[in-house]
């Protein structure tokens, strides 16, 4: 609820990493790693913020944010096929109107 992420190893209760006020505050109310790129996950605020983590180019902070101003995002899915060395990522989003958008990642936070 105030923007923290910690990751966790599931043997240990403590958090390997953690990282305070990554959405200057604000509620995550989605986050998902990447299904095609394990060191890369999304989160997304309650603002309609995406911020997109790469661990391997930058582990204090998020390497991009992207805010969806046209209409409250409500949630966020990823769509892809991990098994393809391809890259499609895709990213869903459900707005409070109802209605989906489907965007596609960028391939350097997509490819395997």
């Amino acid at each position: 609820s105030d923007g923290s992420i910690r990751l966790h190893q599931m043997t240990s209760e403590y958090p390997l990493m953690q990282w305070n006020d990554s959405t200057k505050g604000q509620p995550i109310i989605a986050l998902q790693w990447a299904l095609t790129r394990p060191a890369v996950f999304f989160a997304l605020d309650a603002s309609s913020n995406i911020y997109i983590w790469d661990l391997l180019e930058n582990d204090l902070f998020p390497v991009a944010m992207q805010t969806i101003p046209s209409e409250k995002v409500v949630t966020m899915t990823l769509l892809g096929e991990p098994e393809k060395a391809n890259g499609l990522l895709g990213m869903v989003l459900a707005k409070e109107s109802g209605q989906i958008d489907i965007q596609y990642v960028k391939k350097k936070w997509a490819l395997p």
